[in-house]
């Protein structure tokens, strides 16, 4: 049995108790911590001090009763703290001018006393969701910058991958859907990003999907939404995917993970950009560029009568293969030390370089399992060396693999399935669905565990 989400903690502040005991009153059945300030001074303090993921917060305290301008202060005040931290402001006293102040001060939104339960509970809901998302995707953005070269440079020196630059700086500014290809851990992901920070919509979110970790059962509630009551386990509304994405990029992986029955409802939405979450009569319209990534042969599944060749057209007015880290020699020791750049920062060791022993292996060495397979091997060497420089033994490739490989019964349950994944998938040349009946699970299970185990 898998463990319950966590709850979102939500921090309340009012400073009158009385409100204060409402509001805990209201959110006591929702799945929020709940934490409760009197002053701007007491708000301040709490986020400092740990993360939250919503601030609903009174506009007037003690200093006055009417003006709200404590309130702003205080939100202008968490913004500098907490950028992407949700702020909810009430007050009694509402007025168009406090309205519009607040928002230039960064409130995510706004609640007049005597406030409305459910629109409370749904204001309050959506932010957190959003809020969560938007964070996911500054570290998601961060992340990325660590991983290229100047910030924004995306690591591609070789011959074999000028071809897929020029053709990036081509079509990454216009609104045309993408679809790039090639063997797992090639880095698709990392591209998807590079064309949404080349593109015009780069101010805007870019949303990732892992089509093979998503239950066909709920399919249209992740990418849709839906309201609540649409079905027995839909306690509030949810905000699908389209429409976190408005207005920026949303990056479909695994595609070719997409049950046949659902490929029609994302070709509408391809189509036209309406869509209807679940449970609502109500049409919206989404602004998104889809670019999409897969290691399967799609016209083989067109062929098979697995895949949609109407949604092929759509999602592939441009494709872009990446060539596999073994046809782009010239990359491994710049990613290899962008790589151990990153997992030194993180871990807190000296950086060091690599020995000479150590960058032949990396540059002699097949990389079946691609960039993804270079960035856990120096991740792995960067916390076992007992030098500061990386040795080849410390990479523990080639035949030394066999050799230092530990033996099942001494390992921990979640450290031998690791290894029984990787060695599978390696088995099969990265094939997914190959490697998942070999190991009996469904395809969707093995994604979600290779998403858990990183592979």
């Amino acid at each position: 049995m898998s463990a319950p989400a966590p709850l979102s903690r939500v921090l309340l502040a009012d400073d009158q108790r009385d409100v204060l005991d409402a509001l805990e009153l209201l959110l006591k059945g929702e799945p929020f911590e709940v934490h409760t300030a009197t002053s701007p001074a007491a708000v301040l303090a709490a986020v400092r001090r740990s993360p939250f993921d919503a601030l609903l917060v009174d506009l007037n305290y003690t200093r006055d009763t009417t003006s709200g301008q404590e309130g702003i202060e205080l939100i202008e005040a968490v913004r500098r703290l907490e950028p992407d931290l949700p702020v909810i402001v009430m007050t009694a006293w509402g007025t168009i001018e406090i309205a519009v102040s607040a928002m230039r001060a960064g409130a995510s939104d706004f609640i007049e006393k005597p406030w409305d339960n459910q629109r409370l509970l749904s204001v309050l809901r959506n932010q957190v969701e959003l809020g969560r998302a938007l964070r996911t995707a500054r570290r998601l953005q961060a992340e990325n910058e660590l991983l290229q070269d100047g910030g924004r440079e995306f690591i591609a020196a070789s011959a074999a991958m000028q071809p897929v630059l020029q053709l990036v700086a081509r079509v990454a500014p216009s609104d045309a859907n993408i679809l790039i290809t090639g063997e797992a851990g090639v880095g698709k992901g990392e591209l998807a990003r590079l064309i949404h920070e080349r593109s015009n919509r780069r101010a805007n979110p870019f949303i990732s999907v892992n089509m093979g970790g998503i239950a066909e059962s709920v399919f249209e509630s992740e990418m849709f939404g839906h309201v609540k009551g649409a079905f027995t386990d839909a306690r509030t509304d949810r905000i699908g995917r389209f429409e976190l994405a408005d207005g920026g990029t949303l990056f479909l992986d695994e595609i070719a993970c997409l049950p046949y029955t659902q490929q029609g409802k994302l070709l509408r939405v391809l189509e036209s950009g309406d869509y209807e979450p679940v449970g609502s009569s109500r049409t919206r319209h989404a602004d998104v560029r889809v670019v999409s990534a897969t290691n399967g042969d799609l016209r083989a599944m067109i062929a098979a009568g697995s895949f949609r060749d109407d949604l092929l057209f759509r999602l592939n007015t441009v494709e872009i293969r990446l060539p596999p880290l073994r046809d782009r020699r010239d990359d491994i020791m710049p990613l290899a030390t962008r790589f151990l750049e990153v997992y030194s920062r993180k871990y807190g060791r000296e950086a060091g370089g690599f020995a000479r022993d150590a960058a032949q292996a990396l540059l002699s060495y097949s990389w079946p399992g691609n960039v993804r397979e270079l960035s856990h091997v120096v991740e792995r060497a960067v916390l076992i060396r007992a030098a500061p420089q990386i040795r080849a033994a410390d990479l523990m490739l080639g035949p030394a693999d066999t050799a230092t490989t530990p033996r099942l019964e001494h390992l921990t349950l979640d450290a031998a399935e690791e290894m029984l994944i990787r060695a599978a998938l390696e088995r099969c040349d990265g094939n997914v669905q190959a490697a998942a009946e070999q190991l009996g699970l469904s395809r969707s299970a093995l994604y979600r565990r290779m998403e858990k185990y990183g592979t």
